[in-house]
């Protein structure tokens, strides 16, 4: 088989397996015109839905920057006994099923579970709350921005932060100036996966959050309600914007991916 057939193969597996199911989540999102499916989107559920993931994604992404930096400086930047188990802790939320954290956050925050009475006693619900969301998605998307950074920082070695400490830099000046440029690709690419995680996430938010109608359904589980209620042009409507974010993602994704090959 030669070079062009394998690639025209390829490209035709990818038409059939990628593009085609996205063409079909527009066609049927469209299928009753534009009026209706702009109808769909401000339906308030819907609305709310979309405004909900927006607004975990904001949360989430941001606090796993951080917390992703300070875990792949810490373990690329000191030797300690036990980093390795770290590491492999750091990896955990990837190897677990998501439907299996949100049990475990059901059974720890739930009335049932471990601290259930002592939030009860104190009047404070998580479970069935936005901030179940919350916690949820940074559980599952905890390991992205760690590690993309962590091999890099590991390849690049400590000899530039240390010339900038031999050169009067304070702990701060030596990671804006120096580290930061040097894993900033990285960081942004981790961030963008993280987003996109977070955006997309079903299995462990759907058992924390209740899917109460209006409260604490994010985009992917409206889109699941409004297929369940066949209200069929309104759940590829959600999807469509669902996937919007996906593609967007995808070419940021790309940029970064290309800018960081230059």
């Amino acid at each position: 088989m030669t070079a062009n057939a394998l690639i025209a193969l390829a490209f035709a597996f990818a038409a059939l397996i990628l593009v085609v199911p996205v063409a079909l989540i527009f066609t049927f999102a469209l299928r009753e015109g534009i009026a209706v499916y702009l109808a769909n989107i401000i339906e308030p559920g819907t609305l709310h839905a979309i405004w909900l993931t927006v607004l975990v994604a904001l949360i989430a992404v941001p606090v796993n920057i951080v917390v992703g930096t300070s875990l792949a400086w810490l373990v690329t930047r000191f030797r300690f006994r036990g980093r390795q188990l770290l590491i492999s802790f750091i990896e955990l939320p990837a190897a677990m099923s998501p439907i299996v954290a949100g049990v475990a956050y059901l059974f720890l925050y739930g009335g049932q579970g471990l601290f259930g009475p002592a939030l009860k006693a104190a009047n404070i619900q998580i479970m069935f709350t936005p901030l179940a969301i919350v916690l949820v998605s940074l559980f599952v998307t905890a390991p992205f921005v760690a590690r993309e950074l962590i091999p890099l920082m590991s390849q690049q070695g400590t000899e530039d932060e240390e010339a900038a400490l031999s050169l009067g830099a304070s702990g701060w000046q030596m990671f804006w100036f120096v580290t930061l440029p040097n894993i900033r690709w990285a960081l942004i690419y981790g961030a963008i996966l993280t987003n996109a995680r977070v955006m997309g996430e079903y299995g462990a938010v759907s058992v924390v959050s209740g899917a109460i109608r209006g409260q604490t359904n994010t985009l992917p589980l409206q889109i699941n309600l409004l297929f369940n209620d066949f209200n069929i042009t309104g759940s590829f409507a959600a999807a469509s914007t669902l996937t919007f974010i996906a593609v967007l993602t995808l070419i940021l994704k790309t940029l970064v991916e290309t800018r960081e090959g230059k």
